[in-house]
């Protein structure tokens, strides 16, 4: 057995070094990852195509006052939130003049390739892990027990409805939480400020989606059936068809409203962090007649037409300087990751799009 774990692990040397072997700085990117223009003016990215689940971003130019820090991001996907994340940490390091190259690695949720990432985890010294995206923060913590690196979450649903911690205070673990969700009586408070007299709210989801379902959805159930508010669910069961799923199931919801709300008044859709039901806002909107769409999500509130019409929630930009300012801490002045306290932004982001209100008469306090 120590003899086979052995030439594993020189195994898995070769690999590594071949693959640096390989990195060439190109303007090309993976085609999960988008780099934005502004990561472009400080960074450079070494990718190569024969490798399409990892990339490096190295500093332009870097400050010569220390040996590199290694940062190792963990993507389970493609996702535009993601690549917003990478934009606002490269930012942060490179704003503190700190030495940093990134390693940047998409396991696509995929067990065989998570044992891999693990391997790779334990055989380099990588000062610092970001686990981009609520997948890779959950398979990173239910594997901690194998990870010296102290790690911070980013991008990913509040950690203590998903129910990876027993409470908001530290993990005392080798782990730092940051959360993307607001506290649900929080948002209905802002919520009931728009609506006072809310009847009937209809809660946008994807099936697939769990973690947006179990930190968004099923509080919201929850606190609807305490305060006598109707839910609708509008769920997507297959993502590639979400939009004519909407356009199949926007119409019931708006009559099951109509029930007990017939001037739709007291009706709002509420759109969750599930990607492939925001990315249809035009749909959404269309179909919406003059019901209030809101949304968890501050990215879906945009310049113009498409958009909702007011979001309560946490940006992902928020959420990543949080990160940031997490990994920083932990970087610089060796803080313990288990003492830092689960990241909630508050008071929450708020987006309005007046354009939107205006088309509904949707007063806004």
């Amino acid at each position: 057995m120590r003899i086979v774990k052995i030439y594993s692990v020189v195994f898995m040397w070769l690999i590594l070094v071949g693959v640096a072997g390989l990195l060439v700085a190109q303007e090309d990117t993976p085609d999960w990852y988008t780099m934005r223009e502004s990561i472009r003016q400080n960074w450079r990215i070494l990718y190569n195509q024969a490798d399409p689940n990892r990339f490096r971003l190295t500093q332009i130019a870097p400050p010569s006052n220390s040996a590199p820090k290694r940062i190792l991001l963990v993507f389970p996907k493609s996702s535009s939130a993601y690549d917003t994340a990478v934009e606002r940490i490269t930012a942060a390091f490179h704003n503190r003049e700190l030495n940093v190259v990134f390693t940047a690695v998409n396991f696509e949720g995929d067990a065989t390739l998570g044992e891999e990432l693990l391997r790779e985890i334990a055989f380099e010294e990588y000062d610092l892990i970001y686990s981009v995206g609520s997948t890779s923060s959950k398979f990173i913590y239910n594997n901690l027990d194998r990870i010296s690196t102290p790690v911070v979450t980013v991008t990913s649903k509040d950690p203590v409805l998903f129910g990876l911690v027993d409470d908001y205070g530290g993990s005392s673990r080798n782990i730092a939480f940051t959360s993307l969700d607001v506290p649900i009586n929080v948002q209905m408070a802002y919520l009931r400020e728009l609506r006072p007299t809310l009847e009937n709210i209809a809660v946008m989801y994807a099936r697939n989606n769990v973690s947006a379902y179990e930190t968004q959805v099923v509080p919201l159930i929850d606190y609807a059936a305490q305060e006598g508010i109707n839910i609708i669910e509008v769920v997507v069961e297959t993502q590639s068809d979400a939009r004519a799923e909407l356009q199949q199931k926007m119409g019931p919801a708006i009559e099951i409203m109509r029930s007990n709300d017939p001037r739709l008044d007291n009706s709002v859709f509420w759109i969750t962090g599930s990607t492939s039901v925001f990315q249809e806002i035009e749909t959404i909107n269309s179909l919406s007649l003059a019901i209030p769409v809101l949304s968890v999500v501050t990215d879906v509130v945009q310049e113009g037409e498409n958009s909702a019409a007011i979001s309560i929630g946490v940006s992902f930009e928020s959420n990543a300087d949080l990160a940031s300012f997490y990994g920083l801490d932990i970087l610089l002045n060796s803080v313990d990751p288990g003492i830092l306290p689960v990241g909630v932004l508050s008071p929450p982001d708020i987006a309005i799009n007046f354009l939107k209100t205006r088309q509904i008469d949707l007063k806004v306090p």
